[in-house]
């Protein structure tokens, strides 16, 4: 639960003070360039094979990658009026260290 709390608090400063990429084909854009630097993923995206290759991807690039129940919730935290199946912070402001604590570079 900590660890998703964190993320959306990541999120929600990444958004004021850095840069997101919001939706699958953007993350996995910013996954295959090397320059996401943290991947959130709602688990209530269906069907699942929508965003089943986001975590593979992560790990290969070493990105960390959380989970999060409600792709609603994600939306907000992102500033979105409308859920969202995942988000990259690619450019991270003032949430570096909240992303260190997530494994993150």
């Amino acid at each position: 639960m900590a660890e998703e709390s964190k993320a959306y608090e990541a999120i929600e400063i990444a958004k004021a003070t850095g840069k997101l990429k919001k939706g699958t084909n953007e993350v996995t854009k910013a996954l295959e360039r090397g320059i996401a630097k943290l991947v959130v993923i709602a688990k209530d995206v269906t069907p699942k094979e929508v965003v089943m290759h986001l975590p593979i991807i992560a790990k290969e690039k070493g990105v960390p990658c959380v989970e999060v129940p409600s792709k609603e919730e994600l939306g907000a935290a992102a500033g979105l009026d409308v859920g969202t199946s995942a988000i990259a912070i690619v450019q991270e402001g003032d949430a570096k260290d909240l992303i260190k604590q997530l494994g993150g570079k």
